[in-house]
């Protein structure tokens, strides 16, 4: 008996034990199915923000990336609409008067057109409660208090609305009354423009030149489609007898083109960075820019001549520079051409490639680095209409206005009232001074505008001689005791040195005497220095003398200077050089061989040679031999140009007496006396040329120049094709 139930008891026990070992054993497994569960949930939470900071990671830079692309899109589309300059000119309207017009659009009452929307009842009614609630007093009692609620709202809300519509109404008629008398004003204006339209029209047609610089004006700024950054600004000249237009276009800087040419994300670094247009493409995109801009100038004033008036047009492209020999700001001359109508009407615009339209086409000239100004030769005056009238002898000098009167011969009041005349039509408020008590001022002169203007005394000397140093810091003394912000000393002579050396850093302007005829004749006035016609015998038996040429006056060479055309260049005080360049009918030599100078004495298998400087006391003296009838059918022009010596850092100023006499073999001459400018080391001081007169045989002519460049012999080699390193 005890043994069975000792058994028993070790059987509870164990079972005990057992139901203890797999409670424990179970809760382990418990805890630790719970521990794997909280390790599981906190992976999943770790790639769950893992997954969320990367898909936010991979939202960031796709945005980035979105940006990069849009500005590159901005840059695409940009250069896409500097390349259409032309394209998009061609494609909109030709100019017309009638264009010029205010219209009055219709009235728009924009948003407070519309009634205020008033509340419906309907919108506001509460249902009445349906099934067992409809009997129930406290469900109607419930749905009467919401029904006196939504009546309430009802008319708080109508209220409002009334109130909104008065207002709108008040508003509606103070816009309207705006509006009347806007449109009032703006038709009278229409009435008014309507009548100065027709009005140009009429004196247009009647040949004022006053109305035609206003209607070619008007029709190169009326377009509003240029790209943004490309300037529309511009002067016409307009010459009625040649019946010839000249416009002065501001030309867009080099910066319009962007530097950029993309923009890309770099995602390791998370920056964006702009990759840079080759500086190629750059150069090539920029020069684009410009003939098209000057093509389509060109184009604008052709289209808007719908009276018949234009026979040719000339435009100069230009922008402004800092001159890096003085620091001052000029404008430099990129792009030019000259264009009869019936070559503009010649050429396809819409099909060409711009650049070579400009140079090849319509051999207008093109710097070949405008991209750091370096300038061309502007456009040389009207071109002539073709009129059966017999060719000038040979030696007589061409001048479209007349020679004018003898500057030297003019009464010194007459001379004066010239002078004052003269800056009258530059701007100026001018009046002359008493014959005695003047002060040293025989012209007082104000400039209007209100931030650079100011008093401005003006002495006028009528010499034969080199006006002394002792005039010019006269004209210094008498400034400072007018008070006068500037001093001009004009004279029919010329500088020497020291009066050069003296206005230098002072707000002193010196006008010698080939300056002051080429200011006469740019301003529509007559004058002229000595004998400006061709100088015939002297009356004693001896040989002709040099007909004078003022800047931009040309004249026709006889048979006998086509053999041999002798070009001496003298002038005291600093040392220059001669040099000789034979160009093409685009402007440009055709090979370093075309270029004479010191180093390269010859060209063109002789027909064009430099002599030796000759020193005979002050005075140096440089000559060439040119034989016209030697030189190859391609060469069109010779440019005859000094410029001073490099290392001694001079400017033309620094000239005395200089002069250029061409002769003939028969002892036809002429002469021209150079402008000293203090702004060029190298100057084109006049040049021979073919000209074909009328379709007619080819004949040469010389013409005066005297314009030059601030860079020396480099930017004049430049200038014509000559690689300069």
């Amino acid at each position: 008996m005890a043994g069975r139930r000792s058994s028993g008891v070790l059987a509870m026990l164990a079972e005990a034990q057992r139901r203890q070992h797999l409670r424990e054993e179970a809760q382990r497994r418990a805890a630790a199915e719970q521990q794997r569960q909280q390790e599981r949930a906190r992976r999943d939470a770790q790639r769950a923000a893992a997954r969320g900071e990367r898909e936010a990671l991979r939202a960031y830079q796709q945005q980035r990336e979105a940006d990069a692309a849009r500005r590159t899109a901005e840059l695409d589309a940009r250069v896409a609409a500097l390349g259409g300059v032309l394209s998009a000119g061609l494609a909109g309207p030709a100019f017309r008067l009638s264009d010029l017009r205010a219209d009055v659009p219709p009235f728009d009452p924009g948003p407070l057109g519309g009634p205020v929307p008033m509340p419906l009842q309907q919108d506001y009614l509460v249902a009445p409660p349906t099934g067992p609630d409809a009997f129930d007093p406290a469900a109607r009692r419930h749905r009467d208090e919401q029904a006196a609620h939504a009546r309430a709202r009802f008319e708080h809300d109508w209220y409002a609305a009334q109130a909104a519509e008065q207002h709108r109404q008040r508003e509606l008629a103070a816009y309207r009354a705006q509006y009347e008398a806007w449109a009032a004003e703006t038709r009278g204006l229409a009435a008014r423009q309507a009548e100065r339209v027709a009005g140009l029209g009429a004196e247009v047609r009647a040949g004022s030149a006053e109305a035609a610089v206003e209607l070619f004006e008007a029709a190169l700024h009326w377009r509003d489609d240029w790209p943004e950054g490309v300037p529309v600004r511009g002067e016409v000249v307009w010459d009625a007898d040649a019946r010839h237009l000249t416009v002065g276009w501001r030309l867009p800087p080099y910066t319009t083109v962007p530097a950029a040419a993309r923009h890309r994300y770099v995602k390791a670094d998370d920056r964006e960075t702009e990759v840079a247009r080759p500086a190629a493409a750059r150069k090539a995109l920029y020069r684009t820019l410009l003939a098209q801009c000057t093509l389509r100038v060109l184009a604008e004033v052709f289209r808007a001549d719908e009276y018949g008036l234009l026979h040719a047009v000339t435009v100069d492209g230009h922008v402004s520079a800092v001159d890096p020999a003085t620091g001052r700001e000029e404008h430099r001359c990129l792009a030019s051409v000259t264009a009869t109508r019936e070559e503009f009407q010649a050429v396809a615009l819409d099909r060409v490639d711009a650049v070579d339209c400009l140079v090849d086409g319509l051999r207008g000239r093109l710097s070949a680095r405008p991209e750091k100004a370096e300038a061309v030769l502007p456009g040389t005056g009207p071109a002539p209409v073709p009129a059966p009238v017999p060719a000038p002898a040979a030696g007589v000098v061409e001048a479209s206005d007349g020679p004018g009167p003898d500057l030297y011969a003019m009464d010194p009041i007459a001379f004066e009232e010239l002078i004052a005349e003269l800056f009258r039509r530059r701007g100026l408020r001018t009046r002359t001074t008493a014959r005695s008590g003047d002060e040293g001022v025989d012209v007082l002169a104000e400039d209007p505008d209100p931030i650079t203007g100011g008093q401005i005394v003006i002495q006028a000397k009528r010499y034969r001689h080199t006006v002394p140093p002792a005039a010019v810091r006269d004209l210094d003394a008498t400034m400072q005791r007018q008070g006068a912000n500037r001093g001009i000393l004009v004279t029919t002579s010329g500088f020497g040195p020291g009066s050069r050396r003296w206005v230098e850093g002072r707000p002193l302007t010196l006008v010698d005497g080939p300056m002051l005829v080429a200011l006469l004749r740019e301003h529509g006035l007559a004058g002229r220095l000595g004998d400006g016609g061709t100088r015939r015998a002297n009356g004693r038996g001896g040989s002709p003398r040099p007909a004078v040429l003022a800047p931009g006056q040309n004249a026709q060479l006889p048979e006998a200077a086509l053999g041999r055309l002798t070009v001496r260049f003298s002038s005291t005080g600093a040392d220059a050089d001669l040099t000789v360049l034979l160009l093409t009918s685009d402007g440009v030599v055709r090979g370093d061989e075309d270029f004479v100078f010191y180093h390269q004495r010859t060209a063109a298998a002789g027909a064009v040679t430099l002599d030796a400087k000759d020193r005979t006391g002050e005075r140096c003296t440089e000559t060439a031999v040119l034989r016209l009838h030697d030189l190859p059918p391609d060469v069109h022009r010779v440019a005859v140009s000094v410029n001073m010596d490099s290392d001694t850092a001079l400017t033309c100023a620094a000239l005395a007496d200089a002069e250029l006499l061409l002769h003939a073999a028969d002892g036809t001459g002429w002469s021209f006396r150079p402008p000293s400018d203090p702004a060029v080391s190298a100057m084109l001081v006049a040049e021979v040329y073919r000209h074909r007169p009328g379709g007619g045989p080819a004949v040469w002519k010389v013409r005066a120049v005297g314009q030059g460049w601030a860079d020396g012999l480099a930017g004049l080699a430049r200038a014509h094709g000559v690689a300069v390193a």
